[in-house]
């Protein structure tokens, strides 16, 4: 394993990668850096960890909107999905997008409640 290290919002990680997998890393690193940041900049947001739930939130939406294979296929979401999916004749990614949709709203309204972070 190689250790590489990497910048996301001026924060200095070490992160362990194999050998060949750096410049995939690096383009990772690259796309939650530009998430976590456009979300800062936008203002309502401050504390860091709810910015990366955020930024992670996006991407994952992100990749299942592009391929909807991708949608919790790692998690015990993916069993229930695959039930549904043949009963739903919009399909899984309609209804992958619903849920990250539902999560994000209520996200939304739980950063909204917490007035430290305005």
């Amino acid at each position: 394993m190689k250790q590489v290290e990497v910048q996301i919002m001026s924060q200095t990680y070490v992160l362990a990668c194999p050998a060949d997998g750096e410049e995939a890393l690096r383009e990772a690193v690259a796309q939650v850096d530009a998430a976590m940041c456009r979300i800062r900049d936008a203002g309502k947001v401050k504390a860091r960890d709810r910015i990366a739930v955020l930024a992670a939130l996006n991407i994952a939406f992100d990749a299942a909107h592009r391929d909807p294979a991708l949608a919790f296929r790692h998690s015990s979401f993916g069993a229930a999905e695959a039930e549904s999916a043949a009963a739903d004749p919009a399909g899984p990614a309609a209804q992958a997008e619903q849920r990250l949709r539902a999560l994000i709203e209520r996200l939304d309204a739980a950063l909204a409640a917490d007035d430290r972070l305005l």
